[in-house]
């Protein structure tokens, strides 16, 4: 496919700025891959919309996602954690502001992490970066590894749990761009900017479709007899990256980290096994479950990396559902996404989306997607 085809008009205002009040009251749209039919509103017994005091019909919400899955149905959650990523210091003897973007810690002995720094033309090998005002934090340029980005070494002297608690209560929510060109991250972000069931540390950005998981929600499923089984992958900045050629098969995605282990697996195996759901909760999750995916059409253990750009035509061996936000035009996600519920289809939802006034990104509304 081309690039050119995943091209459509956002408005400016439908992308959310700040997530729903609560995690689970989010719109939610539901596609029906193969009836081709697209859900909107909440229907009464008799499948006609229920309409509002103004007598405008009322919309799903995220909790309506549980009345499309049993007993038995297993969702698939992607639990890694993010941490403060976005940093600002000071170079020395200049006092220029600097953004420091971390992306991963290469050495835990020697403070080594690999970084992205913002305006780079200022920051060249040799130079110190100051990050509080007890210039306690220090770093020094020892690498320049891309237009960007820098191999940094944090002089600071002290146990390295100490030393990352330190960095990390300097940093803030790592916020995509298009959030943070528009208003600044807060403290209430890094909360807002986790999903309830993270845990493994490493993402730069958060499994979207994830945070619209609330506790009472997850209590719910668990009532049901809904499984859960969680794989990580770390989100790296490659989600939001330009894509610079028309032929998406040209396109190389970064790798990301990813662990699958044996318990994912046996949940998710039995439940495919028994004819029932598996929903990927996420285009990560789907990322990780097609790289790991057997020639018998079952998950396989994973310790590793991975770079698998997923795009239409895919033929998507493991999950019958997936669940997913909207996502903005050209992106990476929003090519999962069509892949997965088909080309034709998602665009179709999509344009409902921008003239229903769904909100877009991360903090967005979501789409279920399903099998029948």
């Amino acid at each position: 496919m081309k690039l050119s085809q995943f091209k459509f008009k956002l408005p400016e205002e439908q992308v959310a700025l700040h997530p729903s009040y609560h995690r689970d009251e989010c719109r939610l749209m539901i596609l029906h891959r193969e009836s081709k039919k697209i859900d909107m509103y909440k229907t009464d017994e008799n499948g006609e919309p229920l309409k509002d005091k103004e007598g405008n019909p009322v919309f799903l919400d995220f909790r309506n996602v549980l009345e499309h899955f049993d007993e038995g149905d297993t969702f698939v959650f992607n639990d890694t954690k993010v941490f403060p990523a976005r940093l600002f210091g000071t170079k020395e003897k200049t006092d220029a502001k600097i953004e420091v973007f971390l992306l991963r810690e290469l050495n835990e002995e020697m403070r080594l992490w690999d970084v992205l720094v913002e305006p780079a033309r200022k920051i060249r090998i040799g130079n110190k970066l100051f990050f509080d005002d007890s210039g306690t934090m220090v770093a020094e340029v020892i690498d320049n590894t891309t237009s960007r980005g820098r191999t940094l070494r944090f002089l600071y002297d002290c146990p390295h749990d100490e030393f990352k608690r330190e960095l990390f209560a300097l940093g803030e929510a790592p916020l995509p761009r298009y959030l943070v060109d528009k208003r600044p991250a807060t403290q209430d972000d890094m909360n807002d900017f986790q999903c309830i069931f993270a845990k493994n540390e490493g993402a730069v950005t958060a499994p979207a479709a994830g945070l619209h998981f609330s506790r009472e929600m997850m209590k719910r499923m668990e009532i049901i007899g809904i499984n859960f089984a969680f794989i990580t992958l770390h989100c790296g900045l490659g989600n939001f990256h330009d894509i610079e050629v028309e032929d998406l098969t040209k396109h190389k995605m970064d790798s990301e980290q990813m662990f699958i282990n044996a318990e994912a697996c046996r949940l998710v195996n039995d439940t495919k096994k028994a004819g029932k759901h598996i929903c990927a909760v996420g285009t990560s999750v789907l990322k990780a479950t097609e790289t790991a995916v057997g020639t018998d059409g079952l998950l396989k253990e994973y310790e590793g990396w991975t770079n698998k750009f997923i795009f239409p035509p895919h033929d998507v061996v493991l999950a019958d559902s997936m669940i997913a936000n909207f996502y903005h035009p050209y992106s990476t996600l929003l090519m999962s996404t069509a892949a997965f519920g088909g080309y034709d289809l998602v665009m179709e939802a999509y344009e409902m989306a921008v003239q229903n006034g769904y909100r877009m990104g991360c903090y967005g509304d979501a789409m279920l997607i399903l099998n029948d």
